[in-house]
């Protein structure tokens, strides 16, 4: 049996009923384009090849790659970083997959400026999961937060334990699914909404009014309270003042 490798993070999902609940809430119909994300030894690839044969699949690993060719001669193959492959791959595809926890934040940002995936489902580490839900003015809220809750409608399906998996991580897990949001709230600017959110949780303890400095927010023109901090602000709130300072330029 192959082995996991650190460097890539590697947990394999083993548990038989785990699998079933996947498939389950999955629902995949034959006509669904799917887009599976770390597919490993293949637990959940054989089960999702028995429900539709339009499946791409993306592994970085050369040798788990290619005991899944000769496992499954059918299955569309991609040996290669999913964070680094073009993004007309996602593209109109149902996106599934056991990740890797060394990649699954950088993988979610991405996938913020990806809007036409039909839905995604993930299995997490837990703590990524709760800060995916968080609400403000709780330690949990943060970047991720902001960014996931901008697009996303954030859905926690089921906890896994630690046992579902070889070798069993030193967390729980939760498998979530993403559903893209009828009306996002789309800054004018994305690169200068990152720019403000990473600057204003990098500094969570300071005040906006200190932590924003450099930006020159005009504070009483979007009425926000300057002495606040990042973790009180809402989605809404960071989008205005991303709006109004692209609108100042």
């Amino acid at each position: 049996m192959l082995k996991s490798r650190k460097r890539f993070g590697q947990h394999f999902l083993l548990d038989q009923g785990t699998r079933a609940r996947i498939q389950d809430v999955l629902d995949i119909r034959p006509e669904h384009r799917v887009l599976e994300v770390g597919p490993g030894r293949g637990a959940l690839t054989a089960d999702i090849l028995q429900a539709t044969k339009h499946v791409v699949a993306v592994e970085i690993d050369r040798d788990l790659s290619r005991n899944l060719q000769d496992r499954f001669p059918q299955l569309e193959l991609v040996e290669a970083d999913i964070l680094k492959v073009d993004e007309s791959l996602f593209r109109l595809r149902r996106v599934v997959g056991n990740l890797p926890y060394n990649i699954s934040t950088p993988l979610l940002l991405r996938l913020t400026s990806i809007l036409d995936v039909v839905d995604i489902h993930f299995m997490l580490q837990k703590e990524v999961v709760d800060r995916m839900i968080a609400e403000p003015r709780t330690k949990a809220w943060g970047r991720l937060s902001v960014k996931m809750q901008q697009i996303f409608d954030v859905q926690p399906l089921f906890e896994v334990s630690p046992e579902a998996f070889e070798p069993p991580p030193r967390v729980l897990s939760a498998f979530v699914r993403l559903t893209y949001k009828p009306s996002p709230l789309i800054a004018q600017n994305p690169t200068l909404f990152d720019a403000i959110l990473r600057q204003a949780f990098s500094h969570r303890r300071k005040t906006l009014a200190n932590s924003l400095a450099s930006f020159h927010i005009d504070w009483q023109r979007i009425d926000i309270d300057s002495t606040s901090r990042a973790d009180q602000l809402t989605v809404q709130q960071y989008v205005e003042i991303a709006n109004e300072l692209h609108n100042q330029t």
